[in-house]
């Protein structure tokens, strides 16, 4: 009996090896199908000839590095933009950035929209709702209130918007994270650059091009918002990015993929914030994407080959099962996270890796132990995608 169980342990695990070099086989077409054909090239010559923009930040609170982040906007080569701040209380933190933003920038077009009213459990989209009532123009871009940018980065962005030959409807953004110090923010950054981003990249590959929209960047007209119903109609989702690139792809529209990477200064998560952090985001995607979220079982390759060495009482096969399945998953690692992204940390904190993509099991098998998740301080009930609120006790 312990014989028979053994062996089906060891079967799974090759099994599990062999799903997971696959998935990291297509990352690595991915990455450089991606870098082979981006859809514009840098130089997409005249800022005069894209259109004006409206850059909606919804804000709560302050992000490490926020100022630079915001002034990073400001310092566009494009003709025409402006930005609108939101704000629900005139005593965020956040405020005091803006109005030396607005100083400092005086001969651009800063806003600050004090958003009065709660539309919704998801406070962010309840003030873009309110903000979009501010905003003089007929593209649209919202990011989140973290995002750095470079100079060139609207005109790379709204350039696919300004053909309307393509049927293109948004464009998004890939992001990397610049970790603080601590070790729950190095994994945090670890984790976007080697495991959502190449998510990303497969999903774009294996489905013909994106469905959804990811929060570092999400540039569309107002036109097709107001077709999908608007802000008003998401107020109660979580995953808001994904659900507004949803809705315009079922428009019949294009969502596609910028070669421009942004740039995101993450906080200084202790262990616990870090895992809370990524509790909130897998539920959040098991709820809007439960077929692709659950087939994330046989992406988990360390996992798998440790099962397959253990199983077989360290055969000597097994050390090489493991030893390829680790070296492709350094591979996609890389080929993303410096080929891609850029990320200049990547490489020191790459020993990480295994710790990491063991902690992302042991989120993956929690997220299915509960429908809370903690956002900003409050506390949430999750319901196809929706967030009902949880009174404090």
């Amino acid at each position: 009996m312990i014989h028979t169980t053994a062996r089906i342990l060891q079967i799974v695990g090759v099994l599990g090896c062999f799903s997971s070099s696959v998935y990291y086989s297509i990352c690595l077409l991915s990455a450089a199908t991606f870098l082979r054909t981006r859809h514009f090239a840098k130089n997409v010559g005249s800022a005069n000839a894209l259109p004006p923009v409206s850059i909606l930040k919804a804000l709560k609170g302050t992000d490490p590095d926020i100022y630079e982040s915001f002034r990073s906007h400001c310092l566009q080569d494009y003709s025409q933009f402006e930005i609108v701040f939101g704000v629900s209380d005139a005593d965020d933190p956040a405020v005091a950035s803006v109005r030396q933003l607005m100083r400092e920038f005086s001969d651009l077009a800063i806003q600050l929209v004090v958003c009065q009213k709660k539309l919704g459990a998801n406070v962010k989209v309840s003030n873009l709702e309110q903000m979009l009532q501010a905003a003089r123009y007929a593209h649209l871009l919202v990011n989140d209130s973290d995002i750095r940018v470079e100079p060139d980065y609207l005109r790379r962005v709204m350039a696919p918007l300004a053909n309307e030959d393509e049927r293109v409807g948004m464009v998004t953004c890939l992001y990397r994270g610049v970790a603080a110090p601590t070790l729950g923010s190095k994994l945090e950054s670890l984790g976007i650059s080697t495991d959502f981003c190449p998510g990303v990249l497969v999903a774009r590959q294996l489905e013909g091009g994106l469905r959804f929209g990811l929060g570092s960047t999400l540039a569309f007209r107002r036109s097709d918002l107001e077709r999908i119903g608007g802000f008003r109609s998401m107020v109660d989702f979580l995953a808001d990015d994904y659900e507004l690139g949803r809705r315009i792809s079922n428009l019949g529209l294009r969502v596609i993929l910028s070669d421009v990477a942004v740039e995101t200064h993450l906080p200084a998560y202790d262990f616990r914030g870090f895992i809370a952090h990524q509790l909130r985001w897998a539920r959040g995607v098991r709820d809007s994407r439960a077929g692709g979220y659950i087939g994330l079982i046989s992406t988990f390759g360390l996992m798998w080959a440790l099962l397959a060495v253990l199983a077989s009482r360290a055969a000597p096969w097994s050390w090489w099962v493991l030893g390829a399945t680790v070296l492709l998953r350094f591979a996609t690692a890389i080929a993303v996270g410096r080929s891609v992204l850029q990320d200049s940390q990547l490489l020191k904190n790459l020993w990480l890796l295994p710790v990491r993509d063991l902690i992302a099991v042991a989120v993956w098998v929690a997220s299915f132990a509960g429908h809370t998740v903690t956002w900003r301080g409050d506390r949430f009930k999750l319901k196809d995608g929706k967030l009902i609120q949880i009174a404090p006790r």
